[in-house]
């Protein structure tokens, strides 16, 4: 009767907070785990914080924030992207996701609709302080303490106010080791789930190691793994040198295949201290094709390619589903680049295929494309892909989702602001991304959403091929390749008057749609080529029938990106390269398709079939018609219950 009481209400978790800081007999070991009471003791005794409290969030003022936005400006870049893709993998579900800096500031923030009252309760709004000594326990601020991804899931919260929430958070570190800033996931559900926490920690990792070579573009990066294969993908090493071969900086992953604890280990050290190779040597090796290098204190072999200094950090312009093979082979020499990247976008899809074609054959003239089609359909990857195959790839891919920035900054981040242009403007001014994009290509994705008296302003822009930054008055002179995308009807947006007609009409030189990933004719191709490169390993895949058919058959409302993120955690979470049903999300083994239940006549059943259908019907409203559950209650595979409900005809609720 004493526990009973604990879970119910703001002072009934306040009560029980109380009891486990006091080591009461009342709270079951498994209630709490030893960080979530490491946490709560770090509230009380080194934060003063009582969990009878539930003070109001804390704010920063606007003046700091912008100046945080500003100093975190490449990072906040590199990491949209993915907090983006981890969105659209997590949409529906109620999540928001959410990224603070290393004082646990919030920079930036993707709020699922159903999420929004709760977020607002809670205090996740830009600016938003969320470290442990404000907030309590909760996941952006603990993971800053205990630097490892966690899960601080509804009661776990040291204040009541958060205990609704269930938090995933994992740390993002800088080229040199320290802890750069906090990616979360949180959420109202009931259950922490692990392929959140596996999706989160991935994308963690990109943005970790995307800062890192961005930070680098000026040195010699050694990227290094025990599989050649392995060499560009999330689990490779890097290593980063200057010129005298000086180490400066290195990853996480490089760290953990050299059992090294420490950066500070290595940092200034010669890099043929690590490696048995001598410096001229490793040089030589420049572009080159993944080479043999040995380890020098265990002689362990490892394949590796070295990335020479560059002037500009670009993206990676190869689609996920690209041959990992190919990255980073161009010839720099190849004036007109390659299509390459642009072949790769299909499998001999009519559709893809007649784009690509279309593309091809404007790539070098002056003509804005205008790319439509629902979000994750990879209208970003195919921009990226024409602007590498233009004579331009040498030069900067810009990209700035209108949708994704606050409309009060959208307007310095494009046109850029000279110094002192407003109050917590940067000392050094922004050039802003159209000046960035100069010679090379921009991409305005989801121009829908661009505010009306913006559009103006660019349209100005793109007549007079010239840019005034905010509290300038001399313009700058611009030559960009436009690539515009939406998924919103721009014609029906100029009829309600909700987009400039005459921008409509300069954007719109060449449309193209990408098709949806359910209506792709090679849908089945991208399916097991995707699987096999995010699997990262050598060994072919095998997939389990049942379970390719439920990947195929799957609507995929987040198309490509969709796509690509379950199958990052299907196949980090499958055993010896088999896929199985079992390794699939929820959400898909309990699709049920149409065709799967076809309409036929009326089934006459005598007494005893009867009976067994009703019980079966019995043990689906059970279970909420959960298949996979109730599969399993009666010792049957899916296939077999399903025949049994199409023999007794039993067709699921729609």
């Amino acid at each position: 009767m004493e526990r009973a009481i604990l879970h119910n209400d703001a002072s009934n978790h306040e009560d029980f907070v109380r009891a486990a800081l006091e080591g009461s007999h009342i709270i079951h070991s498994s209630e709490i785990d030893d960080l979530t009471l490491r946490s709560w003791r770090r509230c009380r005794d080194e934060h003063g914080l009582d969990p009878g409290m539930s003070p109001d969030p804390v704010i920063i003022n606007r003046d700091d924030l912008r100046e945080r936005l500003n100093r975190y400006e490449r990072m906040l870049d590199i990491a949209r992207v993915e907090m983006t893709d981890l969105y659209q993998q997590l949409a529906g579900s109620g999540h928001a996701i959410m990224l603070t800096d290393k004082d646990g500031i919030l920079l930036n923030f993707i709020g699922d609709p159903q999420f929004t009252d709760a977020a607002a309760h809670a205090g996740m709004q830009l600016g938003a302080v969320w470290s442990e000594s404000v907030q309590g326990t909760n996941g952006m601020g603990t993971c800053l303490v205990e630097q490892k991804p966690l899960v601080i899931h509804k009661q776990s919260h040291f204040f009541s106010r958060n205990a609704s929430l269930t938090c995933s958070a994992a740390p993002i570190f800088d080229p040199h080791g320290e802890i750069l800033a906090v990616l979360d996931a949180s959420s109202e559900s009931k259950m922490a789930q692990q392929h959140t926490m596996v999706l989160l920690n991935m994308s963690a990792q990109v943005i970790e190691n995307r800062v890192f070579f961005c930070a680098m573009k000026e040195a010699f990066v050694l990227r290094f793994h025990s599989r050649s294969e392995f060499i560009g993908t999330l689990g490779e090493g890097a290593i980063a040198f200057d010129t005298d071969g000086k180490i400066l900086a290195i990853n996480r992953s490089a760290m953990f295949q050299l059992n090294l604890e420490s950066p500070l280990q290595i940092v200034g050290h010669p890099i043929n201290q690590l490696f048995t190779t001598s410096f001229s040597s490793l040089l030589k090796n420049v572009h080159s094709p993944a080479f043999p290098i040995r380890e020098s204190q265990h002689g362990r072999r490892f394949f590796a390619t070295l990335q020479a200094p560059e002037k500009s950090c670009r993206p990676s312009v190869v689609p996920p589903w690209a041959e990992k093979s190919d990255i980073g082979r161009r010839d720099d020499n190849d004036y007109l680049g390659s299509t390459d990247s642009l072949d790769a976008l299909h499998f001999d899809e009519p559709r893809m295929k007649r784009n690509v074609k279309t593309a091809v054959k404007l790539v070098e003239r002056d003509v804005p494309c205008m790319l439509f089609g629902e979000t994750g359909t990879g209208k970003e990857m195919f921009a990226r892909a024409l602007h590498t195959a233009s004579s331009r790839h040498q030069k900067p891919f810009v990209a700035v989702n209108c949708a994704s920035l606050p409309e009060s900054l959208i307007e310095s981040e494009l046109f850029g602001y000279r110094p002192g242009a407003f109050t917590g403007a940067s000392r050094e001014g922004n050039r802003g991304k159209i000046v960035q994009a100069d010679g090379g290509t921009l991409f305005l994705d989801e121009i829908g959403d661009m505010p009306l008296h913006l559009q103006a302003r660019l349209l100005r822009v793109l007549e007079e091929r010239e840019v005034t930054p905010l509290g300038g008055e001399k313009p700058i002179k611009v030559s960009i390749k436009l690539i515009s995308a939406t998924h919103h009807n721009i014609k029906n947006m100029v009829e309600d008057g909700d987009f400039r007609e005459d921008l409509y009409y300069r954007l719109h030189g060449v449309s193209l749609t990408m098709p949806p990933l359910r209506e792709r004719t090679d849908k089945l191709q991208l399916i097991k080529h995707i699987g096999q490169l995010e699997a990262e390993t050598a060994a072919e895949l095998n997939w389990e029938p049942e379970a390719l058919k439920l990947l195929e058959n799957f609507p995929w409302p987040g198309n490509i990106r969709q796509l690509r993120n379950v199958l990052r955690t299907t196949t980090a979470l499958c055993e010896e390269n088999v896929v199985t049903i079992n390794d699939l999300p929820e959400e898909i083994r309990n699709t049920v398709y149409d065709d799967e239940f076809p309409e036929g006549p009326e089934i006459n059943l005598n007494a005893l079939a009867i009976a067994e259908r009703d019980a079966l019907l019995s043990e689906l409203e059970e279970m909420h018609w959960n298949i996979s559950r109730v599969a399993k209650k009666l010792g049957l595979s899916r296939n077999t219950l399903y025949r049994r409900m199409k023999r007794f005809g039993i067709t699921p609720p729609r």
